[in-house]
């Protein structure tokens, strides 16, 4: 375990690490480990454990109270340069092997959607911008609502979710008949944008970008959103919930996961080379001060 001076704030993003689904393991087998359970593994313990945290805690009652709390937007002024270099005190363990910091990750992301569809500059910020919402950490906000998959809550639980089995175990609307059923608080086919998810980076930079009224497109906002839902866009859960436009969401959500998973790599692009691009990026769909 490294030690990090203290300003630094060190996560290990399971989300990021561990991919136990088969349409990943073709991809890059070192970086996508199963869940099984090894008490002898200390990474591997300390990715159920933080999962452990956030099943038993992460309750309708807990994602209100922690939407009431950073909603609120008072907690940091910061432009997204400002936000994106405060990363760099933020060494994400996702990558054991790699040390580097978020800020690196970002522009790594961001230069591969870039090369893909040069045409989609709005999906070259997003995914710089995708991992902003982290800042929380710096915050006193615990890893495990930061970090790792989300799932919506208010309804049964999704069958895929990691650790399903037993992780949930103590989990109070696990036996409240209003949030325990199919669809819990939901109606059929409502649409994933009109679901109350886990509270984690995804769902407070979703927020923060509304709330500073972003010009980005509503399925970059999305792909922020979801990036992590993955019950619903690789385990196939929560259909019964989805409206017709989700395909769209899940679409994009699937293409930019490529570029979120599989360009950790030892290569630090140039970051004060691409500064100007991705600037002209940000005075176009997010400028000026925000409000985090």
């Amino acid at each position: 375990m490294r030690i990090l001076a203290e300003h630094h704030v060190q996560l290990l993003d399971p989300s990021e690490l561990m991919r136990p689904e088969p349409t990943f393991a073709d991809k890059n087998p070192s970086k996508f480990r199963d869940y099984s359970v090894d008490t002898t593994d200390p990474l591997k313990e300390r990715v159920r454990q933080t999962y452990r945290q956030m099943h038993l805690n992460q309750t309708v009652d807990f994602v209100k109270g922690r939407r009431e709390h950073w909603l609120k937007f008072n907690t940091i002024k910061m432009t997204v340069r400002e936000a994106l270099e405060k990363l760099n005190d933020l060494v994400d363990e996702s990558d054991p092997d790699l040390d580097l910091p978020n800020i690196i990750h970002a522009f790594q992301a961001a230069e591969r959607a870039r090369a893909e569809f040069p045409e989609h500059d709005w999906l070259h910020l997003t995914a710089l911008i995708h991992d902003l919402g982290k800042i929380m950490a710096f915050y006193g906000e615990p890893q495990w609502a930061v970090v790792g998959d989300t799932f919506a809550v208010g309804c049964r639980w999704g069958d895929s979710i990691v650790y399903r089995e037993e992780s949930f175990e103590g989990n109070p609307d696990g036996d409240n008949p209003a949030y325990n059923t199919e669809l819990g608080i939901y109606q059929p086919n409502c649409g994933v944008d009109n679901l109350l998810m886990s509270w984690g980076h995804d769902e407070y930079m979703y927020n923060v970008l509304k709330h500073n009224k972003t010009k980005l497109p509503h399925v970059a906002c999305n792909i922020i959103r979801f990036h992590s839902f993955y019950p619903w866009h690789n385990g196939g859960d929560y259909k019964h919930l989805e409206a017709p436009q989700d395909a769209e969401t899940k679409k994009w959500v699937l293409i930019f996961n490529r570029y979120d998973l599989y360009t950790k790599s030892e290569v630090v692009p140039d970051i004060e080379a691409l500064w100007p691009y991705y600037q002209t990026l940000i005075d176009k769909y997010l400028p000026g001060v925000l409000e985090f």
